[in-house]
Order: structure tokens, then sequence, then C-alpha cells
């Protein structure tokens, strides 16, 4: 398997980076991603006014994939999430939803034992995995790695886990994929701006898709297959990700709209990633055996 270091990083996402690593379409990758604050916070003694503001939110790339053209898609599967032993959290004054309740920086260190987050002796919260910054180069101008959009970016979806399948708009050829922002437990929202931060690695395996014309990220599992959009309120990235399903599902199956929007109003549910980065993100996810019934197939 190819191993890519987290020396390799990247702050934005960008149609001009050099690639760090080519791969074949196809190939799977065991990359190693620093945490959001690039393991400047090892312990209490760490305060957050002396991080370097300018090396946050890092992504491990940028991998060139052979065969992803501009206009097409990069198919990527998560094979595999594994995590260093300790996690940091934190929010502080105009932070995350609250806030306003702060003045200053708080933390709060957790031990991975198991598949459990020690958070204190009286509580143990079950693991939740998840990859918070993963996508592509953009269209345009770049985009940093705290902002997510059509190109990917720092999405913060909890449903960006082990079995998931992304499917991402290509701008570029090769693709320029990255990854990092992982996450050992995160809430949908991510209320307080961080999840349980931490470093580690992910197995993805990349697969050019040059056919395949998206606007919006996709994502499916075993159970579910849905669209991500991000934009300047949850109301609407939730209006436009609804939209682009209808439109998506109209391209590629017999049913009307209006058949559509409102088998979509009894079966697909709308969904918060995050409510704090400077576009908010949301996924508009369908279950499956609704789109085996109607004939739907990427």
């Amino acid at each position: 398997m190819i191993e890519l270091n987290d020396d390799k990083t990247l702050f934005f996402f960008g149609r001009d980076l050099e690639p760090v690593l080519t791969v074949k379409s196809g190939e799977t990758i065991r990359i190693r991603t620093k945490d959001c604050f690039s393991n400047q916070l090892t312990g209490p003694q760490d305060a957050m006014d002396d991080l370097d503001w300018d090396a946050v939110n890092p992504a491990t790339g940028p991998v060139f994939v052979e065969g992803a053209k501009a206009g097409g898609a990069l198919k990527v599967r998560i094979d595999n999430i594994e995590f260093d032993e300790q996690t940091c959290s934190a929010t502080g004054q105009d932070e995350g939803v609250c806030g306003n309740r702060f003045t200053e920086w708080a933390t709060h260190y957790c031990k991975i034992q198991g598949n459990t987050l020690a958070w204190d002796e009286r509580l143990n919260i079950p693991l939740r995995p998840m990859i918070g910054v993963i996508g592509v180069a953009p269209e345009g101008e770049p985009v940093n790695c705290g902002t997510p959009g059509s190109h990917g970016g720092n999405m913060d979806n909890t449903a960006i886990t082990t079995g998931a399948t992304l499917y991402f708009p290509v701008a570029v050829d090769g693709a320029l994929f990255g990854c990092g922002d992982m996450h050992a437990a995160m809430g949908d929202g991510e209320v307080s701006v961080s999840g349980a931060e931490v470093a580690g690695y992910a197995t993805v395996t990349l697969t050019a898709m040059p056919e395949l014309k998206l606007v919006n990220p996709l994502i499916e599992n075993d159970t579910h297959f849905g669209i991500i959009v991000s934009a300047e309120s949850l109301d609407a990235a939730a209006e436009l990700a609804v939209q682009q399903m209808v439109d998506l599902l109209a391209s590629r199956t017999n049913e009307s709209e209006a058949d559509l929007v409102m088998l979509l109003s009894l079966v697909a549910d709308v969904q918060v990633c995050q409510m704090v980065d400077p576009q908010k993100t949301v996924r508009f996810m369908v279950p499956k055996y609704v789109l085996d019934a109607i004939g739907f197939a990427l």
C-alpha cells in the first residue's frame, strides 16, 4: 500500500499547487494526517493564544490521480480511519454557536480507550470516527482548508466515515486530492467549533470517473445516498441540496419532478453537518431502497 506522510501538507485547496504524490486510478493510499491544530497542542500547559494560526487546519496532499479530468469526478472510498491516543477540543470567545458566553479560550483533552473516548472519570463516549477536511482543487480561486465548498474542504460531515464513498466534482486534471482534520467524535453541528480533534491515518481508494458530471459532492454508504452542499446559511444550503437532488434524480430516472419532490418529502432527511464555518454545510440523504425502486444509478 502507498503511504503518504504528514510532512506533505496544504493549508488551502488550489489548482496551482504542485502534487506531492501521483497515483494510478483505483490505487489505495494510507495518509498520515495532523490534527486541526497541526499537533501544536499537547496538553493543558499549551495555550491557544500561542498557536501559529497560519498552521491551523492542515490537510495532507495534494495527490494527483491519473485519469481524473476537469469536468469529471473523483470517487473516494474511505477504507479505514485510525487515531492517535489523545484528542483535544476547544471553544472560546466568538467561536462556534456559544462564543458570546466566553471571554477566553478553553480546551479539553481526552484519551482514546479502545472504542471509547474518556471525557473524564465518569463518562466514556463511543468513538464516532470521521474526516473533517477532504476534497479536491476548486475551479476558481484557492479556498483555505477551514472553508467548505463545492470542492469539498472543511465539510465537517459525520457521515464521512469508514465505509462511506464520496464523489467530488473535478475542476483540474489530476483532481489534487487532500484530507485531514480528523475527529474521534463530533455531533452534527460541531457547535463549539471543534470536535475531538486528533491526528492519525486515513486509508482511501481514489478512482477517476471522467464521465460523471457533478455540481457538489455526493456521498453514499450501505443504506443511503446523498448530496453535500455548503452555503452562506443553513437554510440556503438545505434548499440547494434538495433542489440539486431533485435535478439529479430527474435526470437519471423516469419519475416526474412532482412525484420526486413528494417522495423525497416522505423518505429523505436534511441533516446538519456543521453550522460554525464561514460557509454552513448540510447533507440531504435518501434511502437506497427508494432509489433502487425508482431505477436510479450514477
